[in-house]
């Protein structure tokens, strides 16, 4: 059975950060790709390989900077264990203290490991704030930066195979005299051969 948010906005949340600032998460204004991670507890194995992998693909993978994917992880855990947990393994993105629990229960994130921890799921939510896939996967914590992965290959591929974006289609050579135009709009001209 689908997670009942895919396919619906992703809904708004606000939770205090590392530094105990409050963050306010509104997808819909996002205009980018989000990856919200959802995870039992700060400083652990798991936990830890998870949030490091976030931040190495922050760091390293060309894709996650082009397509410039806002990371986002979320636990129960107090301001002062997320920020010790933020400088210790250098995250290079918010993660947010949920201890009231309610982001939790916006995003209907349960328990995991049969009601022994909390869940580890993992949200795909599209540059208009709508969640295209949910992953979760509580023993798994190495899937999560691979499902992201997945998905941000699926929308730049859908968004290089959209009319509406005329610098990833560009005029053919010939046709009806137009000249391929580079996305400055500067012309190519006889630069292009037929």
């Amino acid at each position: 059975m689908p997670h009942p948010l895919v396919g619906k906005p992703a809904p708004s949340l606000s939770l205090p950060d590392a530094d105990g600032e409050t963050y306010t998460l509104t997808p819909e204004a996002s205009d980018v790709p989000i990856a919200l991670f959802f995870y039992p507890q700060s400083g652990t194995y798991g936990c830890t390989k998870e949030a490091c992998e976030f931040r190495d693909a922050l760091a390293e993978k060309e894709l996650y900077q082009r397509t410039k994917v806002q990371i986002i992880g979320v636990s129960k855990d107090p301001v002062e264990k997320q920020k010790v947990f933020v400088e210790k393994e250098k995250l290079t993105y918010p993660v947010l203290s949920d201890a009231s629990g309610d982001a939790r229960k916006a995003y209907h994130v349960g328990k995991g490991l049969l009601g022994l921890t909390d869940a580890r799921v993992t949200f795909f939510i599209d540059s208009k704030g709508v969640v295209r896939d949910v992953l979760d996967t509580t023993v798994n914590f190495s899937a999560h930066a691979k499902f992201v992965t997945k998905w941000l290959d699926k929308i730049e591929a859908e968004e290089g195979e959209s009319p509406a974006d005329e610098s990833a289609v560009p005029a053919p050579a010939g046709a009806e005299g137009a000249e391929p135009v580079s996305p400055t709009g500067e012309g190519e001209g006889e630069q292009q051969q037929a």
